[in-house]
C-alpha cells in the first residue's frame, strides 16, 4: 500500500498500540484509522484515557519501547510509512515536516535557556545556518504568534512569560520550520477564556495562511465545534464515531458522543443539574466484552455485550461503532 501525494497528508490505518503492565500486555489503541488532509483541522476528542495522546505520539515515534509497542497498523505521511522509517529519517521529519504542541508548555520549555535559543535550536537542527540568523527567525515567529516586542522578548526565559505567552512560544517553536502537519495536544488547557480564544484564532490563522493540516486533541466539544472541519471521537482506545463539520453536534450517531454532548454546560436555569456519563473509562487491561462502552451505555442490549462491534461507514460518509444506530434517535447539542 502506498499513499501518493494526491491523497491525504496523513493516513492512520488500523493502528494498534500495546503497553506492558503488571497484568500483561494491555491494548490502549485498537484499530484506529482516520485521515488528515492539507489545510484541514481534525478534532480528536474523548475523555482522559481514550487513547488520543498515545495515537498522536505514535505519529512522531514518541512511544517508548519498552514499555510500549506497535502491534499492528500503519501511519502514512504522504508516501512514507512512519512506523517503518529508520530513526534518523524520523528525526528529520519530527519538528520539521510534522510538529507537536504539547499540553503543558512549562514542562516542554527548558528554564535554563532563553525562549529564543530554544526556538532557534529547532531551526538550526533542520535548516542549518548560524545562530544570529536562527535567532532572527525565532523573533519573527514570536511576532507571528502575537508576542509584543518580539525582538526583545526573544531574550527572555520561560519564567518571564505568562502562561498564555508560553503557549504561544510553543506554537512558535512548532511552526519555525513551516511544518505541513501540526499536532496540538490540548493547547488551551488551563488557559483563561480570553487567552484560549486567542490561541484558537491563531491556529485558524496558521491553517489559512500556511495551509497546514492540524490534529487538534481536546476533551472540549465546544472548542471543536468552533474550530474543526472533521471530528474523530475516541473511547477506550477505539474510534467510535467520525463526522464532518457540525453534523456530529446536530445528530450524534453513537451513545458515547451523545453523552459527551449532553454533558456540555448549557445556558439555562442556574439550578439545572449538569448531566454526566455514569461510570468511568475502563482500564486497558480490563476491557469489557463486546462494545467497550456498554457498561456505561443506557441503550445496552445483550448483543452489545457479546461480540466486538465494527466501525460501520454510514450512507452519508460518517461512521459509528454501534449496532443499534439505525433504531436510536440520539440527542444532539442544545
Amino acid at each position: 500500500m502506498t499513499v501518493t501525494s494526491s491523497g491525504p497528508l496523513l493516513r492512520i490505518d488500523d493502528l494498534r498500540i500495546d503497553f506492558a503492565t503488571e497484568h500483561g500486555w494491555a491494548n490502549v489503541v485498537n484499530g484506529v484509522s482516520f485521515d488528515v488532509a492539507e489545510n484541514e483541522i481534525v478534532g480528536l476528542v474523548g475523555e482522559s484515557g481514550s487513547g488520543k495522546t498515545v495515537t498522536s505520539l505514535s505519529i512522531l515515534g514518541l512511544i517508548p519501547n519498552p514499555p510500549g509497542r506497535k502491534s499492528g497498523g500503519h501511519i502514512w505521511y504522504r508516501d512514507k510509512d512512519l512506523t517503518d522509517l529508520p530513526k534518523k529519517e524520523l528525526r528529520d521529519i519530527r519538528g520539521n515536516e510534522i510538529s507537536m504542541i504539547f499540553q503543558e508548555p512549562m514542562t516542554s520549555l527548558n528554564p535554563a535557556f532563553t525562549i529564543g535559543d530554544q526556538i532557534a535550536e529547532v531551526y538550526r537542527r533542520h535548516r542549518g545556518g548560524g545562530k544570529k540568523a536562527a535567532l532572527a527567525r525565532a523573533a519573527e515567529m514570536l511576532d507571528l504568534v502575537g508576542i509584543p516586542n518580539a525582538n526583545k522578548r526573544v531574550k527572555d526565559y520561560p519564567h518571564e512569560f505568562s502562561g498564555g505567552m508560553r503557549q504561544r512560544a510553543m506554537i512558535a517553536m512548532a511552526l519555525v520550520c513551516d511544518p505541513k502537519l501540526l499536532i496540538a495536544d490540548e493547547p488551551t488547557t488551563a488557559l483563561d477564556v480570553t487567552v484560549q480564544a486567542q490561541i484558537l484564532e491563531l491556529l485558524s490563522k496558521v491553517r489559512e495562511e500556511m495551509g497546514t493540516g492540524i490534529i487538534f486533541i481536546t476533551h472540549d466539544l465546544g472548542v471543536v465545534a468552533e474550530l474543526c472541519d472533521k471530528v474523530v471521537v475516541m473511547y477506550a482506545g477505539e474510534v467510535v464515531e467520525t463526522a464532518v463539520g457540525r453534523d456530529l453536534f446536530v445528530q450524534p450517531k453513537h451513545p458515547y458522543t451523545e453523552g459527551l454532548l449532553t454533558a456540555m454546560p448549557q445556558l439555562g436555569e442556574r439550578n439545572e443539574q449538569l448531566a454526566s456519563i455514569p461510570g468511568r473509562t475502563p482500564e486497558p487491561w480490563a476491557m469489557p466484552d463486546g462494545c467497550r462502552f456498554n457498561p456505561r451505555c443506557k441503550y445496552t442490549e445483550d448483543v452489545c455485550r457479546s461480540a466486538m462491534i465494527p466501525l460501520e461507514v454510514l450512507n452519508d460518509g460518517r461512521s459509528s461503532r454501534c449496532v443499534r444506530i439505525d433504531e436510536l434517535k440520539l440527542e444532539g447539542a442544545k
